[in-house]
């Protein structure tokens, strides 16, 4: 005989759930309206070899900034709210922790500035750089272990399966970007920024269609 779908314990859960699918969207919409702006505001940099980072420095930069603290609140209200959606056998504080980490790692980055080429390294290119392979990893496995989490729910049993694979694709590819130094910088850097932007989206929609009133 099959079990009933696992629902959401309280009320109260649920309307706190949607309202951190609510603001997990506004803000990967935020950064994503945001980030793809600057390509047009910035003809100066050239798509395909300049890393985000450098969309930080200069015209406009302050409106990068705030996409990336927009993001690391997404980040950290889908954590929050899937732990509100899911079962007590499938909540972990792991991946709310991870997520956190990858926002507040994200907000660093933000405003410390890499060191441009040519010039002496500083201890702001060196927060910068550590910040960023954070805000990389922390958010990586935070998905990764978000998605395994969700497989002990049954009701999210259907999202989980396709959202573990693509966590881990998107894990993987941090690494490959780390070690594939003749990749096109710029392109291969926003190649998994997408990716992982497209997760967390789907995955907040899918806690939006989740939490929907019956």
């Amino acid at each position: 005989m099959s079990q009933p779908a696992a629902v959401i314990d309280t009320p109260i859960d649920q309307r706190r759930a949607r309202t951190c699918a609510r603001v997990a969207l506004v803000s990967l919409a935020t950064f994503g309206a945001s980030a793809s702006a600057l390509h047009g505001l910035r003809p100066d940099l050239d798509p395909v070899h300049s890393q985000l980072s450098l969309y930080l420095i200069g015209d406009w930069g302050p409106l990068l900034q705030a996409a990336y603290v927009a993001l690391a609140i997404g980040m950290a209200a889908l954590g929050w709210g899937l732990w509100q959606a899911s079962s007590e056998g499938a909540r972990s504080t792991a991946p709310l922790l991870l997520f956190a980490l990858g926002g507040l790692s994200l907000a660093t980055t933000a405003y410390a500035w890499m060191d441009l080429p040519g010039i002496d390294s500083t201890l702001e290119g060196l927060i910068h750089g550590v910040s960023a392979q954070g805000a990389f990893l922390f958010a990586t496995a935070g998905m990764v272990l978000q998605a395994f989490r969700l497989r002990g729910d049954a009701a999210w049993r259907a999202t989980a399966r396709w959202a573990l694979p693509w966590a881990l694709l998107c894990f993987a590819s941090i690494w490959v970007l780390a070690l594939w130094r003749d990749a096109p910088r710029g392109l291969a850097q926003k190649t998994v920024v997408v990716s992982i932007l497209g997760w967390l989206t789907a995955v907040s929609m899918a806690l939006w269609r989740r939490t929907a009133r019956p």
